[in-house]
């Protein structure tokens, strides 16, 4: 079983390429992760809506208490969350139905 960790990225009007870049140089940070799967980050198709992410994880925990408590998390938090506003929430998702 994977765990699906889902966030919608509200990233500031006219950062979206600078955004993107930071992010290709950010996910290596998240793919050293233990218990890392696979990430994907899909562009909006409407102007001004958030950027969708979608990583999978062994366990909600690998990425709670594993990713975000890491030195990576910092790199990448230094790296991505200047780009955000607000600060994007968080939700994990199980099994599919």
């Amino acid at each position: 079983m994977a765990v699906i960790e889902h966030a919608l990225l509200p990233v500031r009007a006219g950062s979206e390429a600078a955004f993107e870049a930071a992010m290709q140089a950010a996910r290596p940070l998240i793919e050293a992760s233990p218990g890392f799967l696979s990430l994907e980050i899909r562009r909006p198709v409407e102007p001004g809506k958030p950027y969708l992410l979608l990583a999978a994880w062994r366990s909600a925990a690998d990425h709670r208490d594993g990713f975000r408590m890491s030195d990576r998390y910092q790199q990448w938090r230094a790296l991505l969350h200047h780009y955000y506003d607000p600060m994007p929430e968080v939700s994990y998702f199980g099994d599919p139905l």
